[in-house]
């Protein structure tokens, strides 16, 4: 008889979420805890980070709260190093930060431009690198899982142009740097959600209505929905894939 190779355990692994103290990074973080990730749960705001790590811990999860601002070239050298002294070598990274501008083109402010492109793309690229660079010089394997977007192929025009041009970036890069890490075993991949019930949603639907009416099945997706790729991705299970982007969109980005 033939037994599968599928294990969503990752005892002994520690792992990075960025964007951690709300929407779609909170659930990643609670649900790598929950199969045995040591997790560092990292975001500007603290204070939200400090419930987050005490819910993990009463579900019997290892976690712990850094406090960055992946704006900062100089925070983002250190975090790694950081997480390494007080949880282990992270070898799991999901860059899952980013903000959307939420604005036309030409109202866009330079340091909304600067905010949105440090935001959702420098810092993908370069913490990637700091995650990457001991687990290369240990030779020890590592996963990547970068949060892009379905409007990095699809756009409306309604707002947002610079949001799908960076997360259109964010696929490229993980393209490009699974290429050049696939000899050193980190993996990378990502994961294109489309319009899924978080605090951002919320603003959006907020600023601009109740636009999932026009989705073929007038909802939203739910954050848990993402639970079993985000496993996949970071799990031996997917040992042979690396340079995907997975589309989760509930059907929403193929009208």
């Amino acid at each position: 008889m033939t037994t599968p190779n599928f294990s969503i355990d990752l005892t002994g692994r520690t792992a990075i979420v960025t964007g951690a103290s709300a929407g779609l990074g909170r659930r990643f973080a609670k649900i790598l805890a929950a199969c045995g990730a040591k997790v560092a749960c990292t975001a500007r705001r603290k204070d939200k980070l400090d419930d987050l790590v005490a819910e993990i811990s009463a579900d019997g999860g290892t976690a712990e709260a850094f406090a960055l601002d992946v704006r900062d070239a100089e925070q983002l050298k250190a975090i790694i190093p950081a997480v390494a002294n007080s949880l282990g070598q992270p070898d799991i990274l999901v860059n899952n930060a980013g903000i959307v501008d939420a604005e036309h083109a030409t109202r866009m402010s330079t340091e909304l431009i600067d905010d949105v492109l440090d935001t959702n793309l420098r810092s993908v690229f370069i913490l990637s690198n700091e995650f990457a660079r001991p687990l290369i010089a240990n030779k020890a394997p590592g996963r990547i899982v970068n949060i892009a977007s379905i409007a990095a192929t699809s756009y409306s025009g309604g707002g947002a142009a610079l949001y799908s041009t960076t997360k259109a970036g964010v696929v490229r890069i993980t393209e490009t740097l699974a290429v050049e890490w696939s000899k050193f075993h980190i993996n990378v991949n990502g994961i294109a959600p489309g319009l899924f019930a978080t605090d951002m949603a919320d603003g959006m639907i907020e600023r601009a209505g109740d636009f999932s009416v026009n989705f073929p099945r007038k909802r939203l997706g739910q954050p848990e929905q993402m639970d079993s790729t985000l496993l996949y991705l970071v799990s031996p299970s997917s040992d042979a894939v690396t340079g995907t982007v997975i589309k989760i969109d509930d059907g929403q980005g193929s009208r």
